[in-house]
C-alpha cells in the first residue's frame, strides 16, 4: 500500500494526465508499470499471508478441548468476519468516495495508515500469544501415508491392535473406522524390519503412525463437506455481478438530485451479515446468562439454513427479475420505472447465506483440521470462493450456449441489455443446483459432518483420560 499511495502522489511515477477524447495519450514508461506491478505483487503476497494466517492463529488463542473455548473459538469467528464485512462497507463507500472526488493520494494513504496501526497493534501483544511450534510438513506426511498404503495395498485390512501408534503429545490424533484403507500405512508387518530399538519406525514412507494416517483421513473427510460450500457460494456470486447490472437498469433516484450508485447494492448483504451475526451472539449471552449454558445452532443446521436461503435468494431474484424485465418492457425503456429498493430481498438473502453458511464452512476447516493444518484451512477458505466465481463463470458459458436455439436469435445471457434477456430463467437454474446441493449436503452431512461439532483433538484427550483412569498407557 505504501508503493501504491507514492504511485499515486509522486507525479513521475505515472504519465501525465490526459484529457477525455484525446487519442494521441502518453504512455506509461515499462519502469513506470514496474513500480506499479512492484506494489500490486507485494499487495499480492502481503494478502496471502494475511487472510489465511490471522484466522488460524487466532484459533491458536482457543483451547478448543474444552466446551468453554469451542464456544469461544465460534464467536470469534463470527465477530471476525462480522469486522471483516464492517471494514468492507467503509472501504466500498468512505474510501472508495475520497479516491474517486478528494484524492488518490488520500484514498490510498488511509489503508496504509490503517496497516501501520493495525501492526503497532499486533506487536503490542506479543508477549500473551500462544504460539504453536512447527511440527514439520504435514503435506509431506499426507504423500507418506499415501505412498505407504500403495505399497501395502495388497495387504489384507489390519486390526487397530497391529497399528504402529506411539505416544505423542496431547495433539495426538486417535484412530477412527472410517478410510480404513489408509490404515494400511500404519499396519505393522514385521517388527524387527520396520521398528528401530525404541519403537520408531526405520522408514515412514513405508510405516507410517496413526497420528499421520489420521491428518489425512481429516483432509478428506472435508473434501465432500467443501464442495457443498462451493456450489452454496456460487449463488452468493451472482449478486456482485448480475444483481449489479439489474440495479444499473432501474430507477436509482432518491430525490430529484441524488442517484444511488450501482455498486452500493453490494453492501446490503455486508449490512444483513454484521446484523444477524450481532443479533446471533447477543442472543447466545442472553440464554448463557439465563440458562447458563451455550445455545448455539449446530454447524450441519447452520449449513443447512445457509444452502436453503441460497435456494431463497435465487428464487427471490428470478421473481424479481421478471418483474423488472416486465415493466420496462411495458414502458418501452432501457431503466425499468421500478425503484431499485426492490431488489433488497434478494441481496439480503445473499448476505444471510454467507452469515449461515460461510462462516459455518470456516469454522468446520478450522477445528476438524489437525492443528497443523490450521494455516492451510484458511486458504482452503478463501480458494472455495474463489472457486466458486470459477464456476459460476463456466456455468454461464454453459447455459449461454445450450439456451441459444435455431429458433431463438439470442441465448438467455447474450447481450447488454438484460431486458432481451431472460436473466430471471438463469437464476432459476442456479436455484435448482442449489436445491440438488441441499439433498446433496443432507446425504453428505451424516457420514463425513462430525457428530456434535466436535473436535477429533477432543476425542483424543477423552480417550486419553480414559487410559489414565483404568491404569492403561
Amino acid at each position: 500500500m505504501g508503493v501504491l499511495t507514492l504511485g499515486a502522489a509522486l507525479p513521475e511515477m505515472r504519465p501525465p494526465p490526459c484529457s477525455s477524447g484525446k487519442t494521441d495519450c502518453i504512455q506509461s514508461k515499462p519502469w513506470q508499470l514496474a513500480f506499479l506491478y512492484l506494489g500490486l505483487g507485494l499487495l499480492v503476497i502481503g494478502a496471502g499471508g494475511i487472510r489465511p494466517c490471522n484466522i488460524s492463529f487466532g484459533a491458536d488463542q482457543f483451547d478448543t478441548n474444552t466446551e468453554k473455548g469451542r464456544a469461544k473459538l465460534e464467536s470469534f469467528l463470527n465477530w471476525w468476519y462480522f469486522l471483516f464485512s464492517i471494514a468492507l462497507v467503509i472501504a466500498l463507500t468512505l474510501v472508495v468516495y475520497i479516491q474517486t472526488n478528494i484524492s488518490w493520494t488520500l484514498g490510498f494513504a488511509i489503508p496504509t495508515a490503517a496497516f501501520i496501526f493495525s501492526i503497532v497493534i499486533f506487536l503490542l501483544g506479543r508477549h500473551l500469544y500462544i504460539c504453536r511450534i512447527p511440527q514439520g510438513s504435514v503435506f509431506a506426511d499426507m504423500a507418506k501415508v499415501l505412498i505407504a498404503t500403495y505399497r501395502k495395498r495388497q495387504i489384507p485390512r489390519p486390526s487397530p491392535n497391529h497399528l504402529h501408534d506411539p505416544p505423542m503429545d496431547s495433539s495426538k490424533l486417535p484412530h477412527t473406522n472410517r478410510f480404513l484403507v489408509f490404515d494400511k500405512a500404519a499396519m505393522v508387518t514385521d517388527s524387527s524390519m520396520e521398528l528401530d530399538e525404541q519403537g520408531r519406525s526405520k522408514n515412514e514412507w513405508k510405516l507410517c503412525t496413526v497420528h499421520q494416517v489420521e491428518q489425512l483421513k481429516c483432509v478428506v473427510g472435508i473434501v465432500p463437506i467443501w464442495a457443498a460450500g462451493i456450489s452454496c457460494f456460487i449463488s452468493m456470486q451472482q449478486m456482485g455481478s448480475f444483481g449489479i447490472l439489474q440495479a444499473i437498469q432501474m430507477n436509482r433516484f432518491l430525490g430529484p438530485h441524488f442517484e444511488i450508485p450501482p455498486a452500493w447494492m453490494s453492501l446490503i448483504p455486508m449490512i444483513a451479515l454484521s446484523l444477524w451475526i450481532y443479533i446471533y451472539e447477543k442472543y447466545v449471552e442472553f440464554m448463557k446468562r439465563k440458562t447458563h449454558h451455550n445455545k448455539r445452532f449446530s454447524m450441519k443446521m447452520r449449513i443447512e439454513i445457509g444452502i436453503m436461503m441460497s435456494v431463497l435468494c435465487m428464487v427471490v431474484a428470478g421473481i424479481l427479475e421478471k418483474i423488472r424485465r416486465d415493466s420496462a418492457i411495458e414502458n418501452r425503456t432501457f431503466v425499468s420505472p421500478l425503484h431499485v429498493s426492490v431488489l433488497i430481498p434478494e441481496f439480503a438473502l445473499s448476505g444471510l447465506t454467507e452469515a449461515f453458511a460461510a462462516i459455518s464452512v470456516m469454522e468446520l476447516l478450522t477445528t476438524q483440521l489437525p492443528e497443523s493444518l490450521r494455516t492451510v484451512a484458511g486458504a482452503i477458505f478463501f480458494l472455495s470462493l474463489s472457486l466458486a466465481s470459477y464456476l459460476s463463470s463456466v456455468l454461464m458459458g454453459i447455459v449461454n450456449r445450450v439456451s441459444k436455439t435455431e429458433d431463438s436469435k439470442t441465448s438467455w445471457l447474450e447481450g447488454n441489455d438484460l431486458n432481451k434477456n431472460h436473466l430471471d430463467y438463469f437464476f432459476y437454474v442456479v436455484g435448482v443446483i442449489a436445491a440438488l446441493n441441499f439433498f446433496y449436503f443432507r446425504f453428505v452431512g451424516t457420514r463425513f459432518l462430525p457428530e456434535g461439532d466436535v473436535d477429533p483433538r477432543v476425542k483424543a484427550n477423552e480417550r486419553r483420560s480414559e487410559d489414565e483412569e483404568s491404569g492403561f498407557r
